[in-house]
């Protein structure tokens, strides 16, 4: 018999480390572009706008499964939709290395998005639902950290693949062999899936009482899970209808808000305009293609450690302090970034260093926070169709973002574009300090409660 006050951190970790691996394929999925981007140029001999649309059709896929997601986990179960995520990934991974057009690259690029659409959506949701409350932002953050090591990996896989052979066999070869690589995270995920249970508070909302109570206890001990399962039952019942338009009464409204604009946020103040572009920015204060992958490595290392940070200290300080720390800091760096650009001979060594520290200081605040947070504040009736929501808008920004960057830079210059995405970190930093509630140490549905008290 559980202990009736044990909580099962071993179990618990294993299970948010399982659900993680789809951050990994998330990671692995929305960098491996980065590498391959300047090889396919020269292959299929792509424009501008041409070159966004092949590092952002991903991303469209990306948008239809976080808005399926939602649906379909409510009505089919978390775990069964994030298998279907894993498959999906795979196939577009084999498919994608193969394709001897661009037409259907872009094709295979989508059918890969929507896995990643899906799983993006759900594992931090999963493990929200699944995580005691006093370590619920350590182990859904696990979901960032994957993504981090996933975006770190592909640097290094990159990096090794076009080392394999000569300009020739990059240009023909390499990229395919970097996105077919994919095929081994994306079938880990489905193996491991396997593994796992469903999520408690699916369980009891769809009536399998026992099942959850099983899961709570071995989670948490006998007496926790009791009094979790009443307060889960409790939640259900009162919101018993499971309407989406729960979300417009004026509590959960305001939850609605803080979901769906910082979702927002977190895509339009540059990060994966950094991530994914990062050589070419690179390129822009004179490094070669070696120097400007290994300073994209290097990106990728400060990133992975101060997610690290951010883990140890996110439910320690709390998500709204830390969303107040790093978007102030973000604006500061964004705006170094962009007086140097705007200078007749910017200075190589500072833009990196300010690039940097924008990546630690998102890798500590919005880069793990936001999936954070939107996977917390929503009702339990509603939370993955409500979690969708927020995922869509979070993709269609990342969308613009990853489309017009090139665009943008072609035209107006790195200067400009890295002083608007200043600009939307002040805003970011606005938001947070006067919107964003704390949720630390509290459970699902005491966070559900205040919404509802509003």
């Amino acid at each position: 018999m559980t202990s009736s006050t044990h909580t099962n951190y071993g179990f618990v970790t294993l299970v948010s480390i399982v659900a993680a691996v789809g951050g990994l394929l998330f990671g692995y999925d929305t960098s491996v572009i980065s590498g391959a981007i300047g090889f396919m140029q020269t292959k299929f001999h792509l424009n501008s706008a041409m070159q966004g649309w092949v590092v952002s059709c991903l991303l469209i896929g990306a948008i239809i499964g976080a808005a399926l997601a939602g649906f379909l986990s409510d009505r089919f179960g978390r775990k069964k939709m994030l298998i279907i995520s894993g498959l999906l990934f795979t196939i577009g991974s084999i498919i994608s290395a193969l394709s001897p057009t661009i037409n259907l690259f872009v094709i295979a690029r989508i059918i890969g998005g929507i896995g990643i659409g899906i799983s993006s959506t759900l594992v931090p949701l999963y493990i929200a639902e699944i995580a005691p409350s006093k370590n619920r932002g350590r182990l859904v953050s696990l979901n960032q950290l994957a993504v981090v090591i996933g975006i770190s990996a592909i640097y290094f896989v990159n990096k090794a693949i076009v080392n394999a052979g000569d300009q020739s066999w990059d240009v023909n070869y390499s990229w395919r062999w970097m996105l077919g690589c994919g095929l081994i995270p994306g079938l880990l995920f489905v193996f491991l899936l396997l593994l796992v249970p469903e999520s408690p508070r699916w369980l009891e909302k769809q009536g399998f009482d026992e099942k959850a109570f099983k899961l709570l206890e071995k989670i948490n001990g006998t007496d926790q899970a009791k009094k979790e399962l009443a307060d889960i039952k409790n939640s259900i019942q009162k919101e018993a209808s499971g309407s989406i338009r729960l979300l417009f009464k004026p509590g959960f409204r305001i939850a609605l808000i803080i979901g769906v604009v910082l979702a927002i946020l977190q895509q339009v103040t540059g990060i994966n305009a950094i991530m994914y572009y990062a050589p070419e920015i690179f390129k822009k204060v004179g490094a070669g293609t070696n120097a400007s992958l290994t300073e994209t490595i290097i990106v990728g290392l400060v990133n992975f450690l101060f997610t690290l940070v951010s883990l140890w200290l996110i439910d320690k300080v709390g998500r709204k302090t830390l969303l107040i720390i790093g978007s102030a800091v973000m604006t500061i760096s964004l705006a170094v970034v962009g007086f140097e650009f705007s200078s007749a001979h910017p200075n190589g060594t500072l833009v990196l260093f300010f690039i940097l520290l924008f990546v630690a200081a998102f890798a500590v605040s919005f880069g793990p926070i936001v999936w954070l947070v939107i996977a917390e504040i929503f009702p339990t009736n509603i939370r993955g169709r409500a979690t969708a929501i927020a995922s869509v808008a979070l993709w269609l920004a990342d969308f613009v973002v990853s489309q017009f960057f090139p665009i943008l830079l072609g035209k107006t210059g790195p200067a400009t574009t890295f002083f608007i995405f200043a600009i939307l970190s002040l805003f970011a930093f606005i938001f947070s300090a006067t919107v964003v509630r704390e949720t630390k140490g509290k459970s699902l549905e005491e966070i559900e409660t205040e919404w509802s008290t509003h």
